[in-house]
């Protein structure tokens, strides 16, 4: 049992997900000459003769980070891996191998499992990785998934968050919002169905939203391309808590300010047109969104003529000096403190409303 002798209670949403990892954690120094990095980036980074090994793991949790009302076991299953393997191409590195441990109650037959196991062979099958063990036990309450992802990378070409420096480029792939609105649509849909469980959506004209949310897609193809460029980012991070978070994520463990400009973030028209059927800020949503599964980095200013002209690679701003703070300058150039209003899990709202 808990005891606790001062008779305190701290709520977990006080510290929230990554305040909790800090506070329990803060005891824990690396002891070994084979452990590069600890806990503090998107993976931690092992050195075993030449190569350095990249780690990371992460667990999802039936009714905190996703709802079977809508999500499809298959597209569950490749989405765990994909969740997984981004944090490791977020080190500049190569995803090799994943196990996969799953907790689940008895409202669930062998063939549900086995449609959640055909979407994590598929993702493994795609992005070539191996899966090499797991775990499975009972649960009392739904469905549990705990994933860890092995990667492999040279010592030089690791990337932390921890690199960037005043005046380098702040760079993001793809665009951004899409997977949240896309969640937005099915939470509706889900609402409608459950006043006329009759009622037929139409999802035609959210296809590449929906797919955001239900099946995103790991940026493997940004290391080789990077390599490919000639260009080493000074620090990276994947946007799985919105832009903004990742942002300052990237500003205090590097010890930078940043200047991000609203014109430049990238949104896919989809984006635009539903923010403006939901009556909701597309600006916003691409900072607080969530889920995108992009890569955010920096380069140094050397590097800008290898990239300017990248269809994968948008520059939207700059890191400063720390004193010079993080801010956001709108299109009407004003400059406004950058908030981190991501989603957070330890959070007592209802999981869908991330």
């Amino acid at each position: 049992m808990f005891q606790n002798s001062q008779d305190m209670r701290t709520n977990l949403s006080e510290l929230g997900e990554f305040g909790l990892i800090d506070h329990l954690t803060k005891g824990f120094e690396p002891k070994l000459s084979s452990t590069v990095k600890g806990i503090g980036d998107d993976a931690a980074v092992l050195k075993f003769n030449d190569k350095h090994t990249i780690v990371s793991t992460d667990l999802l949790v039936e009714g905190v980070h996703f709802d079977l009302a809508y999500m499809p076991l298959k597209h569950l299953g490749y989405k765990a891996v994909m969740v997984n393997a981004s944090d490791i191409y977020a080190m500049n590195a190569k995803a090799t191998q994943i196990t996969v441990s799953i907790a689940a109650s008895n409202r669930f037959p062998v063939e549900a499992l086995e449609e959640l196991y055909s979407g994590i062979e598929l993702a493994a099958n795609l992005y070539n990785i191996d899966v090499v063990g797991g775990d499975t036990t009972s649960s009392t309450s739904g469905l549990l998934i705990s994933i860890t992802a092995l990667g492999v990378a040279e010592k030089e070409d690791v990337v932390y968050r921890s690199g960037a420096k005043p005046n380098d480029l702040l760079v993001v792939t793809g665009d951004l919002g899409a997977a949240y609105m896309g969640l937005q649509i099915l939470e509706r849909e889900k609402e409608v169905f459950k006043a006329n469980p009759n009622a037929q959506p139409d999802l035609d004209p959210y296809t590449y939203l929906i797919e955001r949310q239900l099946k995103p897609e790991a940026r493997k193809d940004i290391p080789p391309l990077l390599k490919e460029l000639g260009v080493k980012p000074t620090s990276m991070i994947d946007i799985s808590d919105g832009l903004s978070s990742e942002i300052i994520h990237l500003c205090k463990n590097s010890q930078v300010g940043a200047n991000l400009f609203e014109e430049k973030i990238p949104l896919d028209p989809a984006v635009i047109s539903v923010c403006e059927e939901f009556d909701i800020d597309s600006t916003t949503i691409a900072l607080s969104g969530g889920e995108d599964y992009e890569l955010l980095f920096t380069v140094s200013q050397d590097d800008y003529e290898k990239i300017k002209a990248n269809p994968n690679l948008s520059i939207i701003g700059h890191m400063t000096e720390e004193k010079e703070g993080m801010h956001l300058i709108t299109r009407a150039n004003q400059k406004l403190p950058l908030i981190a209003r991501g989603w957070n899990s330890m959070d007592n709202r209802d999981a869908n409303e991330k």
